[in-house]
């Protein structure tokens, strides 16, 4: 029996999950699950990820304790963010992208740039966080200078592991940089923008093996394998992972809500421009989606007004509300506010009454969301669909579920698997 070890780390949370095939099926068991989150310094936020690396590193640790024998592993995360380094050393802080610098800087590189180039170029939805516009900010502080590497966090990760640097395809789509016909960095709006071209070097595909373990690693874990890139970007990973009957549309649903579809190649034309589609890196295919803000609403939302309660119970409060106020679930207030319940009293001038009537109204305002989505997405693709696949945490919310089916008229196939952590050892399992 071969083993996989696939370490999936989301906003949230983290989980170490081994697999193994039998029978012709993926079997998995999580190891290991650590809690993950930003933290906020001098202002900011911020990831602490000597906490996370060090996590990455005890959960390794009980993968071999209790799998002996692992052939590699790999590691895939949210997008966007990234480490800057000099040489080996890390440039602090480690920026997240629910920070707010770059609300300044977004204007000055459209000057240089319009969005409608960008976009052209790219098929990157704009989101204020992206990192194109995060590496302004860092030019513009200065905190570029001497600066030899940039790796996103599974590159990160992975290098700390193996001493390998390599930057990793689909999540280099959630930069806004990579250029949609070549599947490379844009070196055109690198050099308008006045980046290092250094910091920009040849993509690797899923499937690319790393190397092994460092020989202190190795030690500190009680074993070796090999270190792989997956589809190193978390809804890359989750899309890969989904045992889809054809091709439909699919909502990965964590902290955020990732709806799309597989397409051949990107679709960069002025509808998906106006309605703000994205395309992203796929395991030999085009992710063409959209961000939508996903549980974040309700996370927040029980965290700071019923922290006491179990989501069940709050289901069950929003199943017995009749209230029918609905939000802009992706409206840029929600993104980061200092109370997602003030900014829910404002967005519907204070409305809601009780726990259940925020819950409920934001549980709909997410399934009418994505109704908007889809019918863009149609509209843009030139295809309709009968099915909606949903995976990830927000599938074993059966009333979303329900309240998306009714919203989007489709067949919604509700899947509670870990999605990304099949999709990550797959392509593992495809290597060895």
């Amino acid at each position: 029996m071969k083993y996989y070890l696939a370490i999936d780390i989301g906003a949230s949370s983290g989980r170490h999950i081994v697999g193994w095939q039998e029978n012709g099926e993926i079997k998995t068991n999580e190891v290991y699950r650590f809690p993950n989150g930003v933290q906020e310094e001098n202002g900011h936020l911020t990831w602490d990820v000597q906490a996370l690396f060090s996590n990455v590193i005890m959960g390794i640790k009980e993968a071999f304790r209790l799998y002996p024998k692992i052939e590699c592993l790999s590691i895939d995360t949210w997008g966007v963010d990234y480490v800057l380094l000099k040489g080996d050393e890390e440039v602090y802080p480690v920026y997240a992208y629910r920070d707010n610098r770059t609300e300044t800087i977004i204007s000055q590189i459209h000057e240089k740039v319009p969005f409608n180039e960008l976009y052209r170029h790219t098929g990157c939805q704009f989101q204020p966080f992206n990192t194109i516009y995060q590496l302004y900010d860092e030019k513009v502080s200065g905190r570029l200078e001497g600066v030899t590497d940039m790796l996103m966090m599974p590159e990160y990760l992975m290098w700390k592991l193996s001493g390998i640097k390599a930057r990793e395809y689909t999540n280099a789509t959630t930069m806004g940089m990579v250029n949609a016909q070549t599947g490379e960095f844009d070196m055109e709006i690198v050099e308008a923008l006045g980046y290092p071209r250094h910091l920009f070097p040849k993509l690797r595909q899923p499937g690319t093996v790393l190397g092994i373990l460092r020989p202190e690693i190795a030690a500190a874990v009680g074993g070796n394998c090999k270190v792989v890139l997956c589809a190193t970007h978390d809804t890359g990973s989750a899309v890969e992972g989904i045992p889809m009957d054809g091709n439909h549309p699919y909502i990965s649903s964590g902290t955020w809500s990732l709806l799309g579809v597989k397409t051949p190649k990107p679709i960069t034309d002025a509808g998906s421009e106006k309605a703000n589609y994205s395309n992203e890196g796929g395991v030999g295919y085009n992710r063409y989606q959209k961000n939508i803000m996903g549980m974040w609403l309700v996370n927040e939302l029980q965290r700071e007004i019923c922290p006491e309660l179990k989501f069940p119970e709050i289901v069950k409060l929003a199943e017995e509300s009749t209230c029918d106020v609905l939000v802009d679930a992706n409206a840029p207030e929600f993104l980061a506010p200092k109370s997602m319940k003030e900014a829910f009293d404002a967005a519907t001038s204070n409305a809601l009454g009780t726990i259940g009537d925020y819950f409920r109204c934001a549980y709909r305002s997410l399934a009418v969301s994505y109704k908007r989505a889809i019918d863009e997405l149609e509209s843009n693709t030139s295809c309709t669909y009968e099915k909606l696949y949903i995976v990830g945490g927000g599938a074993k919310n059966a009333f979303l579920n329900r309240l998306t089916e009714e919203a989007t008229g489709k067949q919604v196939i509700a899947l509670p698997i870990e999605a990304t952590a099949l999709g990550n050892l797959k392509v593992q399992m495809e290597v060895n």
